[in-house]
């Protein structure tokens, strides 16, 4: 356990327009939005890393304010900070809130509006601080012995809930205290590592009374306990929730540790009251994840996203309710038949509004309690995020494949207003090219859509090298996301067309199409890929001796599989962080429900004809008919399918005399983070499209 300091730390924190200062009293460069000049209207990656990332949204108590953040990354500097800003609910007269070289996130309105709570790792690490709605006055509120990462006041303001990580497992040093410099970590069950982190702590959720001057009496209201709530790698505090009354708190946890823990997805609700300090599980009959539960306004109800099945973390994501009186529960998102993503409770509780994808979109939809009624508020091909009551409207983030997030203000009969415009400056430099949906026939006589997005300036009478994108997840729909690595639009600024199918295995097409891949990685998914690229070949424009094949995850095995299957439709084949050996994957991956799950189970069973059929059609199998050339892309912090895949594949195509290049990241996890990574990703990426796909076969530029 961490010492708890209680100190009040009434310090003001560097948030002025001068930015803040390193220990040497020297000032801090500050990270902000960019000049930078685009030419020929053409997306770039310098482009996309001057952009701002929003983040957090939050509405005033009276409806009047919006404090949002945004993140901006320097690729020089190879790295990024986090500002608040704050505007009117209309969009006018936004501000810059705080200026500072650190992390300020996870604002929360409080003392009825007058201050506004964030994190901050000003001080090293990371504590709450507050500021007013005017930029002034800024103090910290904790100084808390770890890092605060995400935290809630109760309704009535007297408590805080915070997250922080406890310790669940000894160090070297703590069993030989005479070896504080060995390295080596000593392990004697499953669940040793996850992630990109060897496991050794525990986010736990702490109370604390709060005075308005700080906090004491901070308890860890799970007492010890060695499980996570909320549950990585990405649980936050959206999985706990305070109810009205400020007399409970909810909370998500699987209360497993070890193999127990590495082959089940059972989490539950629990409720902890804090005057008798009970805590009651309230869905211990549900075998599958039960997460980020909600207290209805009026304090009736308890609301929760539910997966039925064990083992299975791409089950419908179901929207529950219990009846704090009766005990009574409801499914009451039945008529939706995909997931339920985000959602938020009517100010009257009659209603609950909710994201979900549905055939490639991420819409907002209204929940009606009095009958189940769901009824669609948006449309468009865009991709709502996280929707919050703004008086009698909602506010929202909405992307699509030409524009990331901005803040949006939607009425209950679907208008929409845009209220932030936070690249203005780089979106009116460039020309995104057309995003169409086209519903193609699959072998199997079904109906798929598969997204084509074409090049800017797109002339039909001339002929464009085109590329196939294979998603991961691998249940991720295939919406209207904007990616600030694997972006559509950027790949077609560099004058290819995109070919991106729903295939089977995706959400938002019903819930046997999301199934269809389970057990079945090499079968109808498959299929369903060269239909897509079948059918758009057939298109004049599209120059068919120079096809491509890129994707990552579920999309990296589908990049391996397909390089031994592709009968010679590729030129040039991308695999990031992909699935190479599948008896290896089984081995290696931590959670192994999931492999469980998707592949059916373990190879060495040689009677269950389900899980040999997947090891049969593992990539590495097919390497005797590899034939085009591979660029083979992971990173070594990637726990969740280790870099050694991407190592093999690369050596293998070697030694079958295949072009093949590896580009290895030994400090990035599944993705890529670090601006500089970001960078050189790219540009590998694109040298080796055009060296195989535009310049003459194999000619570097």
């Amino acid at each position: 356990m961490k010492s708890i300091n209680l100190l009040f730390m009434t310090a003001a924190l560097a948030l002025t327009s001068c930015g803040g200062t390193t220990g040497t009293g020297q000032p801090e460069s500050l990270i902000g939005p960019s000049e930078i000049k685009i030419e020929n209207k053409r997306m770039t990656p310098e482009a996309l890393w001057a952009m701002g990332r929003m983040g957090d949204v939050v509405v005033s108590p009276d409806a009047q304010k919006i404090v949002y953040t945004v993140a901006y990354y320097s690729v020089q500097q190879n790295k990024s900070n986090r500002d608040l800003y704050i505007m009117n609910a209309d969009g006018s007269d936004a501000k810059h809130l705080t200026r500072s070289p650190y992390q300020e996130s996870s604002p929360v309105w409080i003392e009825n509006g007058s201050r506004i709570a964030f994190l901050s790792n000003e001080s090293g690490s990371n504590q709450i601080h507050s500021i007013r709605p005017d930029g002034t006055d800024p103090v910290q509120i904790t100084n808390y012995d770890g890092d605060i990462e995400g935290f809630a006041f109760s309704p009535d303001e007297l408590k805080l809930l915070f997250i922080s990580q406890v310790k669940v497992k000894d160090s070297t040093a703590d069993l030989y205290p005479d070896l504080p410099d060995a390295t080596g970590i000593i392990v004697s069950d499953l669940m040793y590592k996850h992630w990109d982190e060897w496991k050794t702590t525990a986010p736990h959720p702490f109370l604390a009374d709060f005075s308005g001057n700080g906090i004491a009496n901070v308890i860890d209201i799970m007492q010890g306990e060695p499980f996570e709530s909320p549950m990585k790698p990405f649980g936050g505090i959206e999985q706990l929730a305070w109810s009205t009354d400020s007399k409970n708190i909810a909370y998500t946890s699987r209360k497993k540790t070890g193999m127990e823990y590495a082959i089940s997805t059972n989490s539950d609700i629990y409720v902890y009251n804090i005057d008798s300090k009970q805590t009651t599980n309230i869905t211990p009959e549900n075998l599958g994840y039960d997460t980020n539960p909600q207290y209805s306004p009026d304090g009736k109800y308890i609301s929760w996203l539910s997966m039925e099945r064990d083992g299975y973390e791409a089950d419908q994501n179901r929207l529950f309710i219990m009846n704090l009186a009766t005990g009574e529960k409801r499914f009451v998102s039945r008529a939706f038949e995909s997931n339920v993503d985000s959602y938020t409770w009517s100010a009257d509780s009659k209603t609950i509004y909710f994201t979900g994808p549905w055939h490639g979109e991420v819409q907002i939809y209204s929940l009606d309690l009095a009958n189940d009624v769901v009824k669609p508020i948006t449309s468009g091909k865009y991709d709502y995020v996280a929707p919050i009551l703004l008086g009698d409207k909602l506010i929202s983030k909405r992307h699509s494949m030409s524009m990331g997030d901005e803040i949006y203000s939607i009425d209950m009969n679907g208008a929409t207003a845009q209220l932030t415009n936070i690249n203005k400056n780089i979106y009116d430099q460039v020309e995104m090219g057309n995003v169409e949906g086209r519903w193609i026939k699959t072998t199997d006589g079904k109906e798929m859509l598969t997204w084509v997005i074409y090049p800017p300036q797109f002339d039909p009478n001339k002929k464009y090298p085109t590329l196939l994108y294979c998603q991961g997840g691998p249940q991720s729909a295939v919406s209207q996301f904007w990616s600030y690595r694997w972006n559509l639009q950027l790949m077609a600024a560099n004058g290819y067309i995109i070919v991106a199918p729903n295939r089977r295995g995706l959400p938002g097409f019903g819930n046997a199409w999301n199934e269809e891949i389970s057990g079945d990685y090499g079968g109808q998914c498959m299929r369903d890929y060269l239909s897509a690229i079948d059918a758009v070949s057939k298109e004049g424009y599209v120059d068919n001796d120079r096809l491509g094949c890129v994707g990552a995850s579920f999309g990296g095995y589908s990049v391996y599989w397909l390089a031994g299957q592709h009968e010679k439709r590729f030129k040039a084949f991308i695999a990031h962080d992909g699935i190479f050996n599948m008896e290896m994957q089984y081995l290696e991956t931590e959670e192994k429900w999931f492999a469980n799950w998707d592949m059916g189970g373990a190879y060495w069973d040689k009677n269950n004809a389900t899980a040999q059929r997947t090891f049969a059609n593992s990539p590495h199998r097919f390497v005797d008919k590899w034939d085009t050339p591979i660029l083979c892309i992971h990173g070594e912090k990637d726990y969740r399918i280790l870099a050694n895949q991407a190592m093999a594949a690369f050596d293998a195509a070697v030694m079958r005399g295949v072009p093949a290049e590896l580009l290895i990241f030994p400090d990035e996890n599944h993705w890529v983070l670090r601006p500089q990574n970001g960078m050189l990703w790219q540009r590998t990426f694109f040298n080796w499209l055009d060296m195989w796909l535009k310049e003459p076969a194999g000619q570097k530029k």
